[in-house]
């Protein structure tokens, strides 16, 4: 599963096939466009995704009416890659031009237009704008009730979002409820060894984590892994999520051989997936730089507490709460180094 390198080579074979036997504006070639816009975003290639998504859309708004619907999908394409850029308004004003035709032209439970809220959601998340993602991923989760059966996956994804808004709320049992929901109906539904169960579990590992059940969350991040070593190809980025929530759970233990070694798995994976400077690797250095603060090697500690905000500063708006979070973190080395000059409040 997840073979991106070879999903492109395939899709690109297919555009050049298009390009040499069909007009500029055919929607195949646009459909061809889209296709390597997916690959590349999920191997975290936003700036060439956006290109080849643009590419697509070109076409389809030459082809199609105003309102069709393979608009509102590709408006939503090109919204995720900026939310993925942490372009959070731009990617808003995208997804309520994606929702605007969907509302037109579907019926008020259509599944389609779930999505388009809970894009929206996950959008508002990011921004920490919490009671309003809480707001439309209910909403999707009214719908997705009366449209799917009481087993269905989508189901479950519903349940695990507004448990992950919990969660950032500092929530943490009314989010182990919910994401307790969405894995029985995953264990349900879908194969042992599929990868969403294993989201679920390292969801619910994380809120043991943040409870302080050290031991608990490292089972459910070993699960998670297990199910991911089966599922997925060695350098897919959910590995580098597994193998960073193992470095988390052990250095919160005391354990910082291990959670070096968990960190170091995560890093080298997400070196073969992203970019340099893709937000992920700002979560790695953030880690490593916490088990050097505890092992007291305050100069690598700092070292990677500012790789992490160099990220932050070019991914993230002005004022995003990982950012004060960074900050704190410098703050606390030079306070522990004893240069009170530059921790001191300005």
């Amino acid at each position: 599963m997840g073979d991106y390198s070879k999903a492109l080579e395939y899709y690109e074979k297919t555009l050049d096939i298009d390009k040499k036997t069909l007009p500029l504006n055919h929607p195949s070639l646009a459909d061809s466009y889209n296709n390597i816009g997916l690959v590349c975003n999920n191997m975290g290639a936003y700036s060439t995704a956006l290109e080849f998504y643009e590419k697509a859309h070109q076409i389809k708004e030459e082809a199609l009416p105003s309102n069709h619907p393979d608009l509102a999908t590709s408006y939503s394409n090109i919204a995720r890659i900026h939310s993925d850029m942490n372009n959070y308004m731009k990617a808003l004003q995208l997804y309520e031009k994606a929702l605007k035709i969907r509302e037109k032209v579907l019926p008020e439970n259509h599944p389609d237009l779930a999505i388009s809220y809970n894009c929206i959601g996950q959008v508002y998340q990011h921004m920490s704008d919490y009671s309003k993602a809480l707001e439309l991923y209910e909403r999707v989760l009214k719908i997705f009730q009366k449209v799917f059966s009481p087993y269905h996956p989508n189901l479950a994804a519903s349940y695990k979002n507004i448990g992950s808004v919990y969660e950032d709320m500092g929530d943490y049992l009314k989010a182990l409820e919910l994401y307790e929901k969405a894995l029985k109906i995953y264990e349900t539904g879908l194969a042992e060894n599929h990868p969403d169960l294993a989201s679920c579990y390292s969801c619910i590992g994380q809120v043991h984590n943040n409870l302080g059940d050290y031991s608990t969350a490292l089972d459910y991040y070993n699960t998670a892994l297990e199910i991911r070593e089966k599922a997925l190809p060695p350098y897919h980025p959910d590995m580098a999520i597994s193998y960073n929530n193992i470095g988390r759970v052990y250095n919160d233990m005391g354990n910082y051989t291990a959670a070096l070694k968990a960190l170091e798995n995560a890093f080298q994976t997400q070196q073969e997936t992203f970019q340099e400077g893709n937000q992920a690797f700002a979560t790695t250095y953030s880690r490593y730089g916490r088990v050097y603060r505890n092992v007291k090697d305050y100069s690598k500690a700092l070292d990677y507490f500012e790789k992490c905000l160099a990220i932050d500063q070019k991914t993230l708006p002005e004022g995003h709460p990982y950012q004060a979070i960074t900050y704190s973190d410098i703050g606390d080395v030079h306070r522990l180094m004893g240069d009170y000059e530059k921790f001191k409040c300005r």
